[in-house]
């Protein structure tokens, strides 16, 4: 065993979450050692939202020349992936090197270790033969991992995660995706954009089952348009691999595709931490925190171990807040009424706190206001492609918008506004009194508030 090593801090995972968390307490002054044993940087920007927007962008310059015959013209797509491999592998990840990010953090006057870390006990973490001994506490942000179903025959094919689908070079004839959520969703645009055949399996009974159903009724119509086949409230019973893949399903039916992405959720990291040793739960789902990310006495969890959402923006927010109250500068602690996210199919489909079915749950007097986008000026000018609606989500009682989706060409901006109102609790009467400028998406904000009455 080494000699142990004293320091202020030791942030486990250097995902978005870590990286921040590490890169400003060193920048504060303090010796912070960060830990990882895969890419600096995390899942978002080597296979996640960095590298899956430039995709989705590909993807939607396609459709979107598709749409000139009608408009503008005449149109002849060709596809071609290279062009988006070259770009995802070279701009995006930098062939998934993780130099520049070390160097960011480094350069702050962090210290970075590669490898796994073991809690041994409080504020005592082991990489290697090397211990350290942190004087200010511990940082988790191990991040989440592709949950793998226990689907008999699964185990031992060469399926594919996110990682795998955003690394490939070249595309498969034809895809099956386990998982009709917002990755699954946004894979399957992609590729059948790019003349896949894509079948989507969801188990659910609609796609993005975590949305307005609403949002599932538009991301199914623009997917089946796209050439996806959706198969909703069918389970994966078996999969067979003998250079395609075969998949039975629960209504009896049989798939096959070349391959066989899964993408039915994440799960937090916590297993083998050693999260025993400082006195929580290894089997627990996500780490519990309180309003300052504080999960035990002088350790903060942030980013998608806590089970807020597995976003970038969650896992920023939470850093910022760890990082305040390790530095004893206060400010406002963790609040999630406004928590947006966004799916970037085309329409984008963005949201901000409850949906109708949750505010429903849990408050006494909800109404909702709803405005298809082609119902809207902008949306008529914008003609093909302009699939969406708006909707919010009032609390009457108290005269506020608690939730809200906006779906269409630029909805992933317009929930923006939205976001504001509900994280502000802006009276819905400042909002009926706004000027709304004209002819624009975010506009028909205004259409959908005029239909709460």
């Amino acid at each position: 065993m080494g000699d142990v090593r004293n320091v202020d801090v030791v942030v486990i995972g250097l995902g978005v979450g870590g990286e921040e968390a590490a890169g400003r307490l060193a920048s504060a002054g303090l010796d912070v050692v960060g830990v990882e044993h895969t890419l600096v940087g995390g899942e978002c920007p080597y296979w996640g939202c960095i590298p899956t927007k430039m995709m989705v962008r590909a993807g939607s310059a396609l459709a979107e020349a598709r749409r000139i015959p009608g408009l503008a013209g005449a149109s002849t797509v060709e596809p071609d992936w290279a062009p988006v491999a070259g770009r995802v592998r070279d701009q995006a990840t930098d062939d998934w090197n993780d130099k520049a990010a070390v160097d960011r953090l480094t350069g702050k006057g962090g210290t970075f270790v590669r490898g796994r870390a073991t809690i041994t006990g409080p504020g005592r973490v082991r990489v290697g033969e090397q211990e350290y001994a942190a004087a200010r506490g511990l940082v988790l942000a191990t991040g989440t991992v592709a949950v793998i179903p226990p689907i008999d025959g699964l185990a031992g094919t060469p399926y594919w995660t996110n990682r795998d689908a955003v690394e490939t070079a070249t595309l498969p004839g034809s895809l099956i995706i386990l998982g009709g959520g917002a990755i699954g969703c946004e894979f399957a645009q992609v590729f059948a954009r790019f003349g896949v055949a894509v079948t989507i399996i969801e188990g659910s009974g609609r796609i993005l089952a975590m949305e307005e159903p609403e949002s599932s009724e538009v991301a199914t119509g623009v997917l089946t348009a796209d050439g996806v086949t959706v198969k909703t409230g069918v389970r994966a019973t078996h999969v067979t691999h003998d250079g395609a893949f075969t998949v039975a399903l629960t209504d009896g039916s049989t798939v096959t595709g070349d391959r066989l992405l899964v993408a039915t959720g994440r799960a937090a990291r916590l297993g083998d931490l050693g999260l025993e040793t400082i006195g929580l739960d290894p089997g627990a789902r996500f780490l519990t925190t309180d309003d300052r990310m504080r999960a035990a006495e002088w350790v903060w969890a942030v980013g998608d171990v806590t089970g807020n959402g597995n976003f970038t923006h969650m896992a920023m927010y939470e850093a910022d807040i760890a990082v305040r109250d390790i530095l004893g500068q206060g400010g406002p602690g963790a609040d999630y009424r406004a928590r947006p996210r966004v799916t970037f199919l085309d329409p984008e489909i963005g949201a901000v706190g409850l949906t109708e079915q949750q505010a429903r749950d849990t408050l006494t007097d909800v109404r909702v206001g709803h405005v298809p986008l082609s119902a809207t000026s902008r949306g008529f000018v914008h003609g093909p492609g302009n699939e969406g609606f708006i909707k919010v989500v009032a609390d009457h009682e108290r005269g506020v918008l608690v939730g809200a989706t906006t779906a269409g060409p630029a909805g992933g901006e317009m929930i923006g506004a939205l976001a504001v109102a509900v994280h502000a609790e802006v009276p819905i009467s400042t909002l009926h009194s706004q000027i709304w400028a004209y002819p624009t998406f975010h506009r028909g904000i205004g259409d959908a508030l005029k239909a709460l009455a």
